[in-house]
Parts: structure tokens; sequence; C-alpha cells
């Protein structure tokens, strides 16, 4: 899917309404509230009736496109461009591109690249085979030089990922091993091949006791990077070229990124990482925003 295939396939409403419909239910249109089976009702906004719970709605009804006055056409672009925006796309420069340089308030470009990200928000997998694993820091002066000084002012991100598989970052307090042990204990399973680690003295005490026994570690104060044992790779370079990438949005495309919607960066990046390879990325994406829940710019602000 390409810009020009969203002007050309998605340039009214009712056709964007249309594939909405399709993904968000592909087997018969049914009550947000109920669900129960529900007719269209002729009607020139596209409106569905439930006779069980007497109950009017839109395809757009409890989702992330609730209330909107952005025309679905927009909507579309918007989550295109997110989408395939490797290293993401600021909300101005989005504004720029779809409504022009006088036209649109950054207000509105802003809070709809917010729901969009808001969606993009992954179910919880535990992740197993071979993960590796390491933490970084943002924010802040020279964060990107690794300056270990005032670290206290910067956001700790831990990243875990699956070789051959699928990424997670969360966002944490603070680094120190009981962090550690709670986002592997939520994230990976017991059943893991190894764990790749570096030589921080975090994870000794942070992998659950079943874990410690898995780890094998690369010492980078040694300039150690890659080594291999029984034609085993020993490296963590997955994970932090994975960092390298976010990184990369935020000082060329983002520019800074406030504690509080850390996590919904962190959320885009790792959404669109795991589905680099997916020709329905786009499709997948509109499927996640009908499904989720409302997001308030109330709720977005507080």
């Amino acid at each position: 899917m390409t810009l020009v295939d969203v002007i050309t396939h998605f340039d009214t409403d009712e056709r964007c309404r249309e594939l909405l419909v399709r993904l968000r239910w592909p087997n018969g249109v049914e009550c947000p509230r109920c669900n129960m089976a529900a007719v269209e009702l002729a009607t020139e906004k596209q409106l569905f009736y439930c006779k069980g719970c007497d109950y009017q709605f839109s395809v757009t009804t409890g989702t992330v496109f609730n209330d909107t006055h952005v025309p679905l056409q927009k909507w579309f672009m918007a989550t295109l461009l997110l989408c395939e925006a490797k290293k993401g796309m600021s909300a101005l420069q989005l504004k720029r591109t779809i409504w022009g340089k006088n036209k649109g308030s950054y207000k509105t470009a802003w809070y709809l690249c917010h729901r969009i990200r808001f969606a993009m928000t992954e179910v919880h997998k535990m992740l197993d085979g071979t993960i590796e694993i390491d933490e970084t820091y943002i924010g802040g002066k020279n964060w990107h030089k690794g300056i270990a000084a005032g670290r206290e002012n910067k956001s700790v991100v831990i990243g875990i990922i699956k070789r051959g598989g699928e990424l997670k970052f969360v966002h944490v307090k603070e680094a120190t091993s009981a962090a550690i042990r709670e986002v592997m204990t939520e994230h990976v399973s017991e059943d893991v091949d190894m764990i790749v680690t570096d030589e921080s003295v975090l994870y000794p005490r942070g992998l659950p006791k079943s874990q410690v026994s898995k780890r094998k570690t690369v010492n980078h104060s040694a300039d150690e990077y890659v080594r291999y044992e029984d034609g085993f790779c020993v490296t963590t370079n997955t994970v932090e070229s994975a960092f390298s990438l976010f990184k990369r949005g935020i000082v060329g495309s983002w520019h800074r990124v406030s504690p509080k919607h850390l996590a919904a960066y962190l959320n885009e990046m790792t959404f669109r990482f795991n589905r680099r390879k997916s020709h329905t990325l786009f499709l997948d994406t509109l499927r996640h925003m009908v499904t989720a829940p409302v997001l308030t710019f109330e709720q977005l602000t507080a």
C-alpha cells in the first residue's frame, strides 16, 4: 500500500468506512454493547442499529476514531505515513504533509498521531528461544554519547528481543536488578533456551533463578561484541541495533520525547519493527485502530 493507493482507493468517507467495517466485523456487524447482530440503517452517515439493546452506532463508535472531526481519508494517510516511516514521523511533519504549512493545527496532528500510537499497543506474549536483553538511557544532554554522568535524570528503557522474533521495549523507573527481574518475569518464558546480556552487574541478581544458568555474556568493556561458542553467537548486537534505530527516530524525527509519553513512542517503534517484513502493515494497523478503545484528549494530557 502506497500513499497514492490511499488517495486513489479511499477518496471518500464512504469507501473508508466500508474498509473499517470489514476489518472490525469480518463475520458481520455486531453491536459493541451486547455483541448481537445489527442491521444497517438507511442513512447517509452509515449508522447501524441493534434491536436487542436499542442502540445506534457507527463503525468508529468506541474506537480511536471516536468523535473525530478529521476526514477518514486523512486518518488513512496519517496511518500509512506513520507505518512506513522507519524512524518515525513528527506531528509537525505530518501536519505539513497532509494539511499543508498554513492549514490545520499542530494540536490536531499531535492528538491524531498519539491515537494511532495508542492503537499500536501489542498484545502481551511471552518470549522464548534465544533472548537478548540490554538497557539504555533516553533524554538529557549527551545521552547519545553514552555518558554516565547525570543518568538519574534520564529515562531507562529495557529492551528484549527474541532472535528471529519479536522485540519489546519496556520503560522502567530506574535501572535496578529488581526492575530487570520484574520485566523478565512478565515478558520472558521460563522455558527460554538462552539469555545473552552484557556484563552489567544488574543481570546476575536481576534474572529469575530458573534463568541464571542459561545466561551468556559479552564483555563490552574489553571491546568484545561478538563471540562464538560451539557455533553459538554470543552478542547483544540485535537489541542494540533496535535501540539505535529508536534513538535515530528521536534525533531525526521527534527531536525530544517526554518521559510521560515515552511508552507510546516505544509502542510505535516495536509495532513497526515486529512487522517490518509484513505486506499488510497498513491493514494490520487499521485493524488495531478499530478494535482499540477510545483515547480522549483529556486522558492523553492528564
